[in-house]
Formats: structure tokens, sequence, C-alpha cells
């Protein structure tokens, strides 16, 4: 078993964690908040608490935001712990069929493309779309189809169909684009805007057609067969083209947050020490989009037109894990006027699929919170660097009567180069 004591011993019981912390903001019990859920885990270890149903709905409430270990003063990775937590479920009472499936899907990306497919041309037999928003409401009552939902709709050609591995411009510079699961088949506008910014700073693109998901669904769901496998998978693909770029760029917090930062928490558990001599080298090389462009070019000195104003929300994986918080507002400044939120940083209650699934009520109890905020604030877009970010956060505007656009960072900024 996993060594949970290694970590819950060093718990000052400070409750630092606890004030921001999304599941005790909506669910405050002492139980569901960090250092309680390092206690319950350390009693796992130590056999006086059972893994049971209670064991794992406690577990699988989580919506693993990272708060805690950002505000924590040990910086203790609750996160981890609680990922492991989930693996101990899924070895006892198993993963449910559908979410076994959607694994599959992520480690045969040939399946993916064909339910995308088939989603594309058979969505409005089951869902009513959503023009404006370009999404699908649900009219069912499935594990993650709740009857009345707004969510994604599938795009005719996904992200990854849509252009040439190789997008040559100047020869002068070379990056490479890791998409992401729903930028490549739900938001390939994402993408557009991607290829359309580094055109215009007359960057080299290279499109791995390859890539397999980042593994992040799987890992928040406890199913470390099929994290490993697409760790591997990716490691061995990525090694093939990583010495003729200068970056991996990843338009997407959680995707980035995985590979930068919980692929090596996973390797160095699980894996031996010659994977992670080779991830390593990959590592230094992967970015998020914003994080990037501010830093390695002089988009923001070439951006001088404001289109729209725009209030931005910090999506967990970046602004809680990495502290990739100015670095977009410089670059969405430049072509908008900012208008801050109360709590930018307030999580906005994805949660992963299992919040978003068995634990619906948690993540619209957040979502609402998110929405009411977003909602007060006097701008045209509200804006994050997440996919999952823009899947509930549209969602609940909707819920809330809100009628601001959602809009990545890149979708803001190629739309002010195309405006000249």
């Amino acid at each position: 078993m996993f060594k949970f004591s290694e970590i819950s011993d060093l718990c000052i019981k400070c409750g630092k964690c606890i004030p921001g912390c999304t599941i005790h903001r909506v669910n405050p019990d002492e139980a569901t908040s960090p250092r309680g859920f390092l206690d319950i885990l350390k009693g796992v270890e130590e056999g006086e608490i059972e893994i049971d149903k209670t064991f794992k709905d406690t577990v699988e409430s989580c919506f693993l935001c990272n708060q805690c270990v950002e505000v924590c003063p040990n910086s203790l990775p609750t996160d981890f712990m609680i990922e492991n937590a989930r693996n101990l479920v899924a070895k006892k009472y198993g993963i449910s069929w559908w979410k076994k499936a959607f694994f599959f899907m992520l480690r045969h990306r040939w399946a993916y493309d064909l339910i995308s497919k088939l989603g594309f041309y058979f969505q409005t037999c089951g869902f009513k779309i959503e023009e404006e928003k370009k999404s699908i409401r649900s009219k069912f009552s499935l594990p993650i189809l709740h009857k009345g939902r707004l969510l994604p709709a599938f795009r005719k050609t996904t992200f990854l169909k849509k252009y040439p591995e190789n997008i040559k411009v100047s020869g002068k510079r070379k990056v490479a684009i890791f998409i992401g699961c729903m930028a490549n088949y739900n938001y390939t506008e994402v993408g557009d805007a991607l290829v359309k910014i580094l055109k215009f700073l007359d960057i080299d693109i290279f499109i791995p057609k390859k890539q397999a998901c980042c593994g992040a669904p799987a890992y928040f769901t406890g199913d470390f067969d099929t994290t490993e496998y697409l760790i591997k998978k990716n490691i061995e693909y990525f090694e093939e083209f990583i010495d003729e770029v200068e970056a991996i760029l990843i338009p997407e917090a959680t995707c980035t947050a995985m590979i930068r930062k919980d692929w090596e928490e996973y390797i160095k558990h699980y894996m031996d020490e010659d994977w992670l001599k080779r991830y390593k080298k990959i590592q230094s090389k992967v970015f998020g989009t914003t994080e990037w462009l501010y830093k390695y070019t002089d988009l923001e000195k070439r951006l001088n037109k404001k289109i729209t104003s725009v209030t931005y929300h910090d999506a967990c994986h970046f602004g809680k894990v990495f502290n990739i918080k100015k670095e977009p507002r410089a670059l969405i400044s430049k072509v908008a006027e900012l208008k801050e939120m109360e709590n930018p940083d307030y999580c906005c209650g994805f949660g992963g699929i299992t919040i978003q699934s068995e634990k619906f009520d948690l993540a619209r109890k957040e979502g609402l919170i998110k929405a009411e905020m977003i909602k007060k604030v006097d701008a045209e877009v509200v804006s994050a660097e997440c996919s999952a970010c823009r899947m509930q956060i549209t969602e609940h505007l909707d819920k809330v009567g809100d009628k601001k656009l959602f809009k990545h960072p890149l979708e803001i900024i190629a739309e002010a180069i195309d405006n000249g």
C-alpha cells in the first residue's frame, strides 16, 4: 500500500488549506477538508479505517483543484495522496463500464475518432444544438449526460486531422503542439487560434499526429494502468521529435499540469529510473501557451488594438499549480479591456469525470458560485486557458442567465490579429 503516513505525519493541522478549499466550500465537513483527507488516508494505511463505500464517497469528493497544495506551509502533495487513494478504491470496487469505455478511447485514438465522427452526425438525434454556444443540450439521464445539461458538441473535423503535420513558415524557429482531447474534438477553434498566432510570429509548427491523451481523466479516477500506458506511449513518441523543436505548447491547463507535474510524481513512485531520465528531457520543453508566448516571443509588443472587454478566470492547473497568472493577463490586456472578477482563482467546479457524473450535485453548487461571480462583471467575454473550465463555466452561465461568451485567450488574441 502507498505510504500515506509519510505525508500525513507532516501535516501541522494549521487549517490554512480550509478557507479556500473547493469541496469544503460546498460541503463544509472536516472529513472532506484537506487535513481531514490526510488523517483518513493515514487511518487506512494503519488499518483503522476500512476501504468501504463511505471511504470511496469521501475521496471521490475532492475537486483536485490544488488550492491546498498551493497554500500549505509544507507544500504537502494532498492531490497525489488522493489520486493514490482513488487507485485503492478502483482496485477494490473496479471502474464502471462507461468509464472503462472512455479510457479505452483515450488509449486508442482511432476509437475516439470514430465516436467523434458518429457523435457529430448523430448528436442532433439525442441532443438539442445550442448554436450560439456551439454546445448540445442533453435529453437523456445517463451518468455524465444528466438531463438538461449543456455539453460541448463534436466537430466535423478534429484539430489533428485539420492540418498537415508540418507547417513551415520561416524555418527559423519550430514548436510542437500538444492539443488535448477537448480542444481536438470539441473546441477546435482553440488550436486554430494557436496556429494563426504562431504563423503571425513566423514560427514553424509541428503537429504530432500520433500524440495520445495525457492521461489526466484516468489518473484522476484512479486507473493507474491506463495512466502508465499513456505516459509511456507519449514519452516514446515525444522522443522522436523532441530535439527538433524548442517547445511543446499545450493550450490546456490540465494537460500542462498532467505532463509537467503529475507525470513526474507518478514516474518517481511507480516507474524505473530510466523512464524518469527520458521524461526529464521532455519536461523541460513543456509549456502552457500564454506562458511561452509571453516569455519567449515578442507577441506582447506586437499587440496594440483592443477589440473587446474580458474577465479572466484562473484555471486551477495554471494559477494554483504553476502560478501562471500574469502571463495571460499581460497578453489579454493588450487586445481587450481586462476587468477582474471578485475571486478569479476560485475553482469553477469541473472536478473531473467522477465529479461531473456521480457527484454532479457538487459540481453544480460550485459552478453556480463561479457563474454568479462572473455575471457581476460588466464584460463581453469570460476567458480561461482550459477546456474543462470552458465546459463548466459555459453551462453554469447558462443556468444563471448570463450571456457572456467564453473564449480561450488564444482566440481573443487571434481575433485581434485578424482585426489588424
